[in-house]
């Protein structure tokens, strides 16, 4: 028996926008909540599985950058691409009265506000790439044009 998955907020808005994407589901582990850890969990290259930080710029506010789960963030580029002179990752206490989600649960679609979004232009080596899809345990598996177009993210080097 297939078992149902409950469509995040984040599903039901690219359903609204006719964008086609998979709901794939994983196993958490509360204490290995790494991006490594999903892709392992998924079978697939861990270049494709993003994570969705949020950071906030000392002139323009918050901002997200979406990354390949393996790397980490520079915050020099980021603080570049996002119109800052320095940026930092937010504290984990921020997430969620920030954003609306926890760590290990965030993801660039349906925040509570629109943030601008800047993601690794590594996305575009693949036909697809999963994000969060708003909840721990299940991702969302999108091209990354449909997810670039939907959120209006700048594409650029997150990396250095």
């Amino acid at each position: 028996m297939a078992v149902k998955i409950n469509k995040t907020n984040a599903a039901r808005l690219l359903d609204r926008a006719n964008i086609l994407y998979e709901l794939i589901p994983y196993v958490v582990d509360e204490d290995n909540l790494a991006a490594i850890h999903i892709a392992e969990q998924l079978g697939e290259n861990i270049a494709q599985v993003f994570k969705t930080l949020v950071l906030k710029g000392d002139k323009t506010g918050y901002f997200v950058c979406v990354i390949p789960g393996d790397m980490e963030v520079h915050l020099k580029s980021a603080a570049r691409f996002s119109g800052n002179k320095k940026a930092d990752l937010i504290p984990m206490k921020e997430l969620l009265p920030t954003t609306g989600y926890i760590r290990g649960g965030c993801t660039p679609i349906a925040m509570k506000k629109p943030f601008p979004i800047y993601i690794h232009s590594s996305c575009l080596d693949f036909k697809y790439i999963y994000i969060s899809a708003g909840v721990r345990g299940l991702q969302l598996k999108l091209s990354a044009a449909d997810l670039i177009g939907f959120t209006n993210a700048g594409v650029c080097n997150l990396l250095d």
